[in-house]
C-alpha cells in the first residue's frame, strides 16, 4: 500500500517518506479501513517534529489520529462492518500507524460510522477537535443554562466548542485575537464576543455575563489567562483546559480560586474516560446526522504533498482542518 512514514523527527521535508509499505491484515477486534482523507493537526506535527513522544521508544511512524474511510475488511470477533462509512480517531496515539496510509487496521471502536449525510471529508475533521471541545463542555456537568467562556473561539476546538455550548442551550461568551477571528466566533454562534487583545478584559466578560458571572470557562491558554478567569468565575465555578501552549508551568492565582471554590479539569482527548468517549461518539453522529455543526477546511493537499500540509499547520496559517486526499 501507498503510505507516508517518518523513521526518526525533525523537519518535515526532510524526514517525511512517500512509499510503498506492507498492507495491514485486522487482528481480533479489528477494522481494516481503506483510507480517503488523512487530517493533520498540531499534534501529529509535533510529535514528527519530536516535540512530543510519538508514542513509542523506535520504529518508523505513519502519522496522524484523524480520518476516514470505508471498512473493508474485519478481524475474529467483530460484527460485519465491511462496506461500512467510518471517521477514525486516536489512530497514531501509542501506536506505530496512523491515518496517513491507504490502509489502516485499528480497534473497532477508533472506527465509528460515518452518517450517509456527511462527505468523507467533514469525517476526517472529527476527531481531536471535536472530542475535544465536548469533553470540555461536558466535563464539568449538565451546560444548559450556564455561561459559558470560550478562549480562542476561532481556533480548531473553540470554534466546534461555541457551537456545542449553544446545541447544550447555554449562553456563550467567546474571545478572539483579531476582528476576522472574533467574526469567525460569531459564525458559530456565540452570544458575544471579545478582542483579547483589547484592554480591560475582565470587565468586559463580566459586562456580558451580568451579575452572574461567568460558569464554566473552555481555555485554550490555561496559564496566560488564569488571572482573568479567576476574576470572571462565580462561586463554585468551573474551567475545562486542553492546553498551556504559552505558558506550560504556569503560576496560577491559587487564593482567589481557591475563595471562589474554582476547579479546574484538564483534558487530553486520547485518554479521557470511557463513557465520556463513548457520550462524545454518540452526539458527533447525533450532530452529524442533524447536520447541526458547522466546519471549516482550510486546505486539501495531496499524498505527495504531506509535507507542505505540516508546514502550513506549522506556519500558522490554517485555523480550520486541514487534510491529505489519500490516493485509491
Amino acid at each position: 500500500m501507498k503510505a507516508i512514514w517518518y523513521e526518526k523527527t525533525g523537519k518535515a521535508d526532510e524526514v517525511l517518506v512517500c512509499g510503498e509499505r506492507q498492507k495491514p491484515a485486522p487482528r481480533p477486534g479489528e477494522v481494516l479501513v481503506r483510507v480517503e482523507y488523512s487530517a493533520v493537526h498540531p499534534s501529529d506535527v509535533k510529535k514528527r517534529a519530536g516535540f512530543q513522544p510519538a508514542g513509542f521508544e523506535d520504529g518508523f511512524v505513519i502519522p496522524h489520529s484523524d480520518g476516514s474511510g470505508i471498512i473493508e475488511d474485519v478481524g475474529e470477533g467483530v460484527e460485519e462492518r465491511r462496506g461500512e462509512r467510518v471517521w477514525i480517531y486516536q489512530a497514531q496515539y501509542g501506536r506505530h500507524c496512523g491515518s496517513c496510509a491507504e490502509y489502516i487496521a485499528l480497534p473497532s471502536w477508533m472506527a465509528p460510522k460515518l452518517p450517509d449525510s456527511a462527505d468523507f471529508s467533514i469525517g476526517a475533521c472529527i476527531g481531536i477537535p471535536v472530542m475535544t471541545a465536548h469533553r470540555c463542555l461536558h466535563v464539568a456537568g449538565d451546560p444548559a443554562d450556564k455561561v459559558v467562556l470560550v478562549t480562542g473561539a476561532s481556533g480548531r476546538v473553540g470554534y466546534y466548542a461555541v457551537q456545542w455550548a449553544k446545541l447544550a442551550n447555554a449562553t456563550v461568551i467567546a474571545t478572539a485575537g483579531t476582528d476576522e477571528n472574533c467574526q469567525t466566533a460569531l459564525d458559530a454562534g456565540a452570544d458575544w464576543v471579545l478582542n483579547y487583545r483589547e484592554s480591560d478584559l475582565a470587565r468586559r466578560i463580566l459586562e456580558c455575563a451580568g451579575s452572574r458571572g461567568v460558569d464554566h470557562i473552555i481555555d485554550v491558554e490555561f496559564g496566560q489567562n488564569a488571572k482573568v478567569s479567576a476574576e470572571v468565575l462565580n462561586n463554585c465555578g468551573t474551567i475545562a483546559t486542553y492546553s498551556s501552549s504559552s505558558d506550560p508551568e504556569p503560576l496560577i492565582p491559587f487564593y482567589p480560586m481557591m475563595f471562589k471554590n474554582i476547579s479546574v479539569h484538564t483534558v487530553l482527548v486520547y485518554s479521557m474516560p470511557d463513557a465520556a468517549r463513548q457520550q462524545a461518539v454518540n452526539a458527533v453522529n447525533d450532530a452529524l446526522s442533524g447536520e447541526q455543526l458547522k466546519h471549516r477546511v482550510s486546505a486539501i493537499f495531496s499524498f505527495a504533498e504531506t509535507a507542505k500540509a505540516h508546514e502550513l499547520i506549522e506556519s500558522g496559517g490554517a485555523a480550520g482542518c486541514v487534510l491529505i486526499r489519500v490516493p485509491g
